[in-house]
């Protein structure tokens, strides 16, 4: 059965984009205990076993049901458009004890015997210390899991909100959602989500958060209950491609006419990206990729545009036109 979710004018003025630190924690603690997550993911799995080993995340699995409610207070909306990991995972410290074992309850029950689990009982016997140890279980998994790649990840998934935005100019709400993921449908303003389970709510003027996600992959994921803000998760563009080394392909005349440094940076600017991002990527001290990207910049090569708190780059068509013939 398809999921609705009804929009009102109100509605289409407050949609939004975000990233989410916190929920790439959960996707990726998720990941490690669903096999059919693990397609695009071999290299990250194979790195991170180790790591991944010394962490006891069966309290988490509990409440990340195969079908199934999966707690709000544990990972809220998103915040903001580029909220840090301290910002979202604070929110969820904060989260009311009673609230916390109401939704933390209803979860379990989604998961055959969990009610009455050693675990589930521990869980709902103590709410406050259940809200610690589950706040600081999921700040450890994104030390361990997540943060080493978060630059890298971070980059796919502004690059990817970067299309979807000019898709968006270009086509608007209607016809941009379908573009996302097949399993979306838009009709008479009601986004029609397949294979997620029965769901329907009208939003009432809150409109909707869209979070591309790496982990999340092969589903999209909607819900939050009210009061909190409907969030629409769906996989990121280019995962195929996330874990792939660079291939240092920059052609000799491109090094020749702008120096191995600018050309390498013009040459990675496939999608749109933060000074961050390319230095991860690149491997270069972000300073060094500062002041490429400033020349770049100045010569008409890139342009630049601010996105939250970040400024994104990306080619000119003069500047791609370059790329692609030294490639």
């Amino acid at each position: 059965m398809p999921s609705l979710l009804h929009f009102g004018e109100d509605d289409l003025l407050n949609c939004r984009f975000a990233i989410s630190p916190l929920w790439e924690t959960q996707e990726a603690v998720r990941t490690l205990n669903r096999p059919a997550r693990h397609g695009y993911h071999a290299h990250w799995l194979r790195r991170i076993r180790t790591a991944a080993a010394g962490l006891d995340l069966t309290p988490l699995w509990l409440l990340m049901p195969r079908s199934g409610y999966s707690p709000d207070w544990l990972g809220p909306p998103p915040i903001g458009p580029a909220a840090t990991f301290d910002e979202e995972i604070a929110a969820v410290r904060a989260a009311d004890p009673a609230v916390a074992r109401g939704e933390t309850a209803r979860s379990l029950a989604d998961t055959p015997g969990a009610l009455t689990s050693p675990h589930g009982r521990a869980l709902l016997a103590d709410p406050a210390r259940t809200v610690t140890r589950l706040t600081d279980l999921l700040e450890e998994a994104w030390h361990t899991l997540v943060a080493p790649d978060w630059p890298r990840l971070r980059a796919l998934l502004e690059a990817d909100i970067a299309f979807h935005s000019r898709r968006l100019a270009h086509v608007g709400l209607g016809g941009l959602l379908p573009e996302i993921d097949r399993r979306l449908g838009w009709r008479a303003h009601t986004l029609t989500i397949e294979g997620g389970g029965r769901h329907e709510r009208h939003l009432a003027g809150q409109g909707l958060v869209l979070m591309p996600s790496v982990f999340s992959w092969p589903d999209v994921i909607s819900g939050f209950e009210p009061p909190w803000q409907p969030t629409l998760a769906y996989p990121a563009r280019g995962i195929g491609g996330l874990w792939a080394e660079p291939t240092g392909s920059t052609s000799d005349a491109l090094v020749r006419l702008l120096g191995r440094g600018r050309a390498a940076v013009l040459t990675a600017l496939d999608e749109p990206a933060t000074t961050t991002a390319l230095a991860h990527r690149l491997r270069l001290a972000p300073s060094s990729v500062s002041a490429h990207l400033t020349a770049l910049r100045d010569t008409g090569l890139l342009v630049s545009r601010r996105y939250g708190h970040q400024v994104l780059y990306e080619r000119t068509p003069l500047g791609t036109t370059l790329a692609s013939g030294g490639g």
